[in-house]
């Protein structure tokens, strides 16, 4: 997207931003020092190649694979389809620190060798659910620059297919005050106090989904259940499809009622002047909603008020029993609202959208973004990146502004926006979600396999999409998550060879090459060229 730089940081607001600040704070935040300033950064060219593709001056490392054990007696492994990453660092010493990684999904092929023929197995079943769901690891950086998962710390952990995890406030869903298991893990949110926000995005794929006549009478729907767990065991679908803390020193997990029920692809804290938090999330599917959830206590997320987006009124709706009259006429309680999340925004009014994904607060205007990956049955296959301002900058007003940021697409130069991450300079990183299925073939011919790319927000580049990455076949990045110096990006490169119909055809071979079958991995991004961007 070739605009002016004036144009750029008049439309994001930082053209005034940026004025309120001293001149040398200006300076770096436009350039950085004169290094930074000489470096060019080269992008890396579009590509099919089976592998992962960095621009020039960058480098990367394998952090851990599917698979591979995270303690001494490797009764643990890490999950499968890793997504959403957080590193927590200790308070003395950054180069320590708590990892979390979000287990969104898995390859039945490589998990259980079920072949997507006929009917899955009470063996198979069991063998796949200990690879959803997270990963809580304790990395370091050595004395060589290099992180490793410190494999004998007791803190490291597993939340899976078989974990107890209970509702907030002892409620009660579907007759039980405790879930089994987390799974769909798509992205999250890390809580001012250091726990993890990790979200049940795709959850219907599992055990199926519920559906609620006139009468409110409950039946469940196998259909959308690609993994068939409901042929092991029959688990309530009211049980998944929450946003869940996690504690990453106790393992401790909880689920939270008051956020609703959907398929949460994240969930973005900011936190009030008063400690109270203000959270964000959007529910990934077509013709969905954009939800604000606003805090009650201090420190806390056990009760608040959930609020979906009308964008055509620039206004938040109220989803409180208390507050909706014709809410009221179709749920006995607030639980059954939450519940039944969808039902009651669609009620209430809110703004269908084009599968929201992530959010995230610009660090220098506070402008809230949220990535609208595409809707295809619409006949929007690019997507675009949705920029909404708080009335008055308060993040508890009841209206906002909301206006396109940037529309995917062959000018833009990306397409099926993902996650982002702001870095230490304000400047925004944005991975791409184009369906496996779908690379290589009209209208995404031009995009090759999925990437990373690096947008400046500042500068004479400002406004621009470079391509900093290439996934491997199949595969998409996700999870982009910095290092505490903002030197090295985490990342996490998510189901290469998915499309693979055998053992004996895989459609990727990353990350080991040869013949070897493909393993979704964590990766740390860094080298020359994040050196003199982050300069």
């Amino acid at each position: 997207m070739d605009i002016s730089r004036r144009r750029f940081l008049s439309f994001m607001g930082r053209g005034a931003a940026l004025a309120t600040l001293a001149p040398s704070a200006v300076l770096a935040a436009c350039s950085g020092n004169a290094e930074a300033a000489a470096f060019q950064l080269k992008p890396v060219s579009p590509s099919l190649e089976d592998d992962l593709q960095l621009a020039e001056g960058f480098t990367y490392q394998n952090l851990i694979s599917r698979g591979m054990p995270i303690n001494e007696d490797g009764s643990l492994t890490f999950g499968d389809n890793n997504d959403y990453l957080a590193l927590i660092p200790d308070a003395d010493d950054p180069n320590k620190g708590m990892l979390w990684v979000n287990h969104e999904a898995l390859t039945p092929l490589l998990i259980s060798g079920f072949d997507y023929q006929g009917e899955k197995t009470k063996a198979q079943i069991e063998a796949e659910m200990p690879y959803v769901g997270g990963s809580i690891l304790r990395v370091e950086k050595n004395s060589d620059g290099q992180w490793t998962v410190i494999k004998g710390d007791p803190r490291n952990k597993r939340l899976d297919g078989w974990s107890e995890i209970p509702f907030t406030g002892n409620t009660s869903i579907a007759g039980s005050t405790t879930a089994i298991g987390t799974f769909g893990n798509c992205a999250g949110g890390v809580t001012p106090w250091g726990n993890i926000l990790t979200c049940e995005e795709n959850t219907r794929d599992y055990y199926g989904d519920v559906i609620f006549d006139d009468s409110g009478n409950r039946s469940i729907d196998h259909e959308p259940a690609f993994y068939q767990w409901f042929r092991h065991t029959q688990r309530p679908p009211e049980h998944y499809g929450w946003v869940v803390e996690v504690n990453l020193q106790t393992g401790e997990a909880e689920k939270h009622v008051s956020m609703g029920r959907f398929a949460h692809e994240c969930a973005t804290v900011k936190e009030l002047d008063d400690k109270r938090c203000v959270v964000y999330t959007g529910d990934d599917d077509e013709d969905e909603h954009l939800y604000k959830f606003i805090g009650d206590t201090p420190g806390s997320l056990h009760t608040g008020k959930l609020y979906v987006a009308n964008l055509e009124k620039g206004a938040w709706v109220s989803l409180m029993l208390e507050d909706q009259p014709v809410l009221r006429e179709h749920f006995k309680d607030q639980v059954e609202v939450m519940v039944r999340c969808r039902e009651a925004a669609k009620l209430v009014g809110a703004t269908p959208l084009d599968r929201p994904e992530d959010i995230e607060i610009d660090p220098v205007t506070g402008a809230v973004l949220v990535t609208l990956t595409n809707n295809k049955p619409k006949g929007n296959y690019h997507g675009s990146i949705l920029r909404l301002v708080e009335e008055d900058g308060n993040y508890e007003s009841m209206a906002f502004s909301a206006e396109t940021f940037l529309a995917g697409g062959e000018e833009s130069g990306f397409s099926c926006p993902d996650n982002m991450a702001f870095d230490s300079k304000g400047n925004l990183w944005l991975t791409c979600d184009i369906s496996g299925g779908s690379i290589g073939e009209a209208p995404y011919q031009s995009f090759g396999n999925n990437g990373l790319y690096y947008i400046p927000m500042s500068g004479p580049d400002a406004g621009k999409v470079i391509q900093i990455a290439s996934a491997p076949n199949n595969a998409e990045f996700t999870g982009p998550y910095f290092s505490p110096d903002g030197k090295e990006l985490f990342l996490s490169v998510q189901h290469p060879g998915e499309k693979s119909k055998s053992k004996d055809e895989f459609t990727s071979h990353w990350p080991e090459g040869g013949s070897a079958e493909p393993k979704s991995s964590v990766v740390v991004i860094g080298g020359p060229a994040m050196e003199a961007l982050m300069a």
